[in-house]
């Protein structure tokens, strides 16, 4: 019987997709990010097995929610694709069942051949890139960037929906010319609805601390609401530019 690793699970998410949603917190990352405010999913052997229908049943309650609302299931990590036969098996049963939208959360780190079948029943991609230089990026996450930006132009090329979200951080991945970067290669991309900039936070902190690990961003703060919107404005001039290339 098909088993999935499970870390965690959230029954009144708002912030992993559109409306309320079930989000399924996958164990087992195969990135580091210095950010990362959940280090305890990394782990490809903790977590709590489950099958699809254990996690159905643990949906069913709240599907007035998620009907009325817009929402549906979002499945988030670790790295949700490093289970893929399990959670694409977990979308097509809320799909059959109750027609459910479905959400994956990745870190694109996989391609997109290798996981069609579940690409082919998810409605929307949360594709959380990191940086767009890839020096940077491996010092960022422990691993290059060049399997993420295939996996935003594979869905792109592939008409597939996509929010792309970018958690900034203050000295990390918050260079003029790198946004202006990061804004010419969202620009070529079809099929990306939104952009999400996320603050950088040190809410997680606890969980590095828990664990014995020292914090490798340890004294760096979260970005002010200024330097959020700079950013936004700075990743536009860039989908501008790319938009005037395209023409």
């Amino acid at each position: 019987m098909l088993k999935g690793r499970i870390h965690s699970l959230e029954t009144f998410g708002t912030v992993d997709g559109p409306g309320i949603r079930f989000v399924l917190f996958m164990q087992g990352c195969l990135l580091k990010c210095q950010y990362c405010h959940n280090p305890d999913t990394w782990s490809l052997t903790d977590g709590k097995e489950m099958t699809v229908d254990e996690v159905l049943a643990e949906i069913e309650p709240y599907l007035t929610y998620y009907r009325s609302s817009g929402g549906g299931l979002t499945v988030s990590g670790g790295e949700a694709t490093l289970q893929a036969p399990f959670v694409t098996e977990l979308f097509r049963q809320v799909k059959k069942r109750w027609n459910l939208h479905t959400t994956l959360d990745t870190n694109g780190y996989n391609e997109g051949d290798k996981i069609k079948d579940l690409l082919d029943v998810t409605d929307l991609v949360l594709l959380d890139l990191k940086h767009i230089d890839n020096e940077k990026h491996i010092k960022l996450t422990s691993k290059p960037n060049d399997r993420m930006l295939r996996m935003a132009e594979w869905l792109s090329s592939h008409h597939r929906n996509m929010w792309i979200r970018y958690v900034l951080v203050p000295g990390i991945n918050d260079e003029e010319e790198d946004l202006v970067r990061l804004g010419r290669f969202i620009g070529g991309l079809q099929g990306v609805e939104k952009l999400e900039i996320l603050p950088y936070h040190q809410m997680g902190v606890y969980k590095w601390q828990e664990l014995g690990w020292a914090y490798p961003l340890e004294g760096v703060p979260s970005p002010t609401a200024e330097q959020v919107d700079w950013a936004y404005a700075t990743i536009e001039k860039g989908r501008q530019q790319a938009e005037v290339i395209m023409n």
